[in-house]
């Protein structure tokens, strides 16, 4: 089983959700955590520590890609100098790979200094994540994580942050048996086939997931609190948070 939280905005976080999460991985025991980004509010020392915290708390091995709000904002010179110090300061590098049992996770950093919202490909990280495809473990699902979606159905706003290079990098990487990317910043629970909405002509889906904010109050037109679960047998499950229950709740379809 693997947990896909985003969107934790330490700064902004609900303790009740905080509480619920640690409950869910210790009843569940999860393969891995992958957290697709916005581990902060506003890039701070304390936010940092505090999301360090929460993740050594849930005694699961995580696996991170920084958000558009791990940068700083408003100080210039961290922003353009020391754009992902505090970041690599708690987490290491920003773009990991790991192998556990049943998935093969390969970590993209989408967010540049020059732009607040709008994700980002390079010709170069799309020819890196090709080949480690290729070289790609056996009987794993091959997931890529990034923060900004490549995909979205919601309107031009949302369109706008997308990677100008996503199309182009999916008809590569899907030659390559990618099952899905993971991905957060919209704060919305949505699973696409991009094999279909690119018109990619391969032999199988490759899956888009998107999270909702998991801890934040930041919530997207009032939807819950959410996080999402991919089995071993790489079925998609939604959580949503119930307020009355104080925990996470299986979404029926």
């Amino acid at each position: 089983m693997l947990i896909h939280l985003s969107d934790l905005h330490f700064g902004t976080e609900k303790i009740e959700c905080i509480t619920a999460i640690q409950r869910f991985c210790e009843k569940h025991q999860p393969e891995i955590v992958v957290v697709s980004g916005d581990l902060t509010q506003r890039a701070k020392l304390k936010e940092f520590y505090a999301c360090k915290q929460f993740l050594e708390s849930l005694n699961t091995p995580y696996f991170l890609v920084p958000g558009n709000h791990d940068i700083p904002l408003y100080h210039v010179w961290n922003r353009t100098f020391r754009t992902f110090a505090l970041y690599q300061l708690f987490f290491g590098s920003l773009e990991k790979t790991l192998v556990t049992e049943h998935f093969y996770l390969i970590g993209i950093n989408s967010i540049r200094r020059r732009y607040h919202t709008r994700g980002h490909v390079s010709l170069e990280q799309i020819h890196r994540v090709n080949q480690q495809l290729i070289q790609a473990p056996n009987n794993k699902l091959n997931i890529i994580v990034s923060h900004q979606p490549f995909y979205s159905s919601e309107d031009n706003h949302h369109l706008k942050d997308c990677p100008t290079l996503g199309k182009l990098a999916l008809a590569e990487w899907g030659q390559h048996h990618l099952y899905a990317l993971l991905h957060g910043h919209l704060h919305l629970v949505a699973v696409y086939d991009l094999n279909q909405e690119f018109a990619l002509n391969l032999g199988h889906p490759v899956y888009e997931v998107h999270a909702g904010t998991a801890t934040s109050h930041r919530l997207h037109k009032k939807m819950p609190n959410s996080f999402n679960v991919i089995l071993n047998d790489g079925t998609f499950q939604h959580y949503f948070f119930d307020e009355q229950l104080q925990d996470f709740v299986l979404k029926i379809a």
